[in-house]
């Protein structure tokens, strides 16, 4: 594990995940769920125009969104596919929020106890709330994404059946509590996956991680038969 990450590092360098454009603080932590939220099934840049939609009409707050009607909230969310579904998890969101008295008190606790949390909230599964946990939340827990599995499938170091819970207890075993090492992790992984490590067409002579990868040597054993 420890070659994997010092290799991805010197190939990228550290990541400075999560994206946003608020200062840190309340606000910041806030667009991270949000962003969260709006990722799902869909690439980052669509969440981002998202993102950039509800600034453009001054909706970054809970109480600004939830004053919008939810058809308006749909077409500024279009970006992010889904976007009526995603205006109701929003909206639910944003009531969740403000029933907690606010979201420094949504994400107050240790790791546990916030994740417990969001995962009771409707719309929010284990990928999303885990993200709110570790980049909102600055709680020590891993994302799993169809990146991880992608990887360590094609590495031939998979920790099980492709399940969520079997790959976060992994990784959470292997790295410990660290949050930045836990953020880098996971921000590494899905630079990787995004810029080399591709589902279809992969660019296997262009990676880092190619001495180390039972896909590549597959490949190879194929184009030579």
């Amino acid at each position: 594990m420890d070659g994997i990450y010092r290799a991805l590092l010197e190939a990228y360098g550290p990541q400075q995940w999560w994206p946003t454009a608020a200062e840190d603080g309340p606000e910041q932590r806030f667009e991270i769920c949000l962003g969260a939220i709006l990722t799902q099934n869909t690439a980052w840049r669509g969440a981002a125009a998202a993102l950039e939609n509800l600034r453009g009409a001054g909706a970054t707050t809970p109480e600004a969104i939830l004053d919008l009607p939810e058809p308006v909230l749909g077409e500024l969310l279009r970006p992010s596919g889904y976007f009526n579904a995603k205006a109701r998890k929003v909206r639910a969101f944003c009531e969740a929020v403000l029933d907690a008295g606010g979201i420094d008190a949504l994400l107050a606790g240790d790791a546990d106890e916030v994740r417990a949390r969001l995962l009771a909230l409707w719309g929010v599964g284990p990928e999303t709330a885990d993200a709110m946990t570790l980049y909102a939340g600055r709680k020590p827990t891993f994302v799993v994404d169809a990146y991880a599995y992608r990887l360590f499938e094609r590495l031939g170091r998979p920790p099980g059946k492709r399940d969520y819970d079997t790959y976060r207890t992994y990784f959470l075993g292997k790295l410990g509590t660290d949050v930045w090492t836990l953020n880098q992790w996971h921000a590494l992984i899905v630079r990787h996956g995004q810029q080399i490590c591709l589902r279809t067409k992969p660019q296997c002579d262009a990676c880092i991680l190619e001495p180390r990868c039972e896909f590549t040597r597959g490949t190879s054993a194929q184009d030579e038969a």
